[in-house]
């Protein structure tokens, strides 16, 4: 889904939307605001890249970040959460991931966890988008986050 038809959809269903990034740094955020007139649709964007950003901003649990790492589907799923308790959205999308260089053996360059929060829920989707490079890697999480959304949005009834 194209940015321009995510807010189209969201529009038309009087729904805000907002954003957690950290692997993507803001960049889903861009493509919302990137299109004139989203002020309407587009409530805000976190750009919480730290563990203490995580925490402060979103909060994500501490515990969670010690036991499992940033970049993992728990992590996703509480960005999500609080993103949405923490905006004036009803829809949001978290990203947190390896987009490279490097990772590791368990957590390789090109894994992202995202999540889509709603009144619906928490939905998770684990993508490898192996080692193409930081910059592909951040441009196919930034796509797979606009489907999210338009997934989540399109699952909802208009306010």
């Amino acid at each position: 889904m194209t940015a321009e038809e995510l807010l189209a959809a969201a529009r038309a269903k009087g729904l805000m939307i907002a954003t957690a990034e950290s692997c993507t740094g803001g960049l889903v955020a861009a493509a919302l605001t990137d299109v004139p007139g989203s002020s309407d649709v587009f409530d805000r964007g976190f750009v919480t890249y730290s563990y203490p950003s995580k925490v402060a901003l979103l909060g994500v649990e501490q515990a969670t970040l010690d036991a499992v790492g940033a970049v993992s589907e728990e992590v996703a799923r509480e960005m999500a959460a609080g993103a949405l308790a923490h905006s004036d959205a009803q829809v949001t999308v978290a990203i947190t991931g390896v987009a490279g260089p490097g990772g590791s053996e368990s957590k390789p360059e090109g894994l992202v966890h995202f999540a889509a929060a709603s009144a619906a829920g928490v939905v998770h989707r684990e993508m490898r988008f192996g080692p193409l490079g930081r910059s592909q890697v951040r441009r196919a999480a930034v796509q797979t986050a606009l489907d999210m959304l338009g997934d989540a949005v399109n699952a909802l009834p208009a306010k």
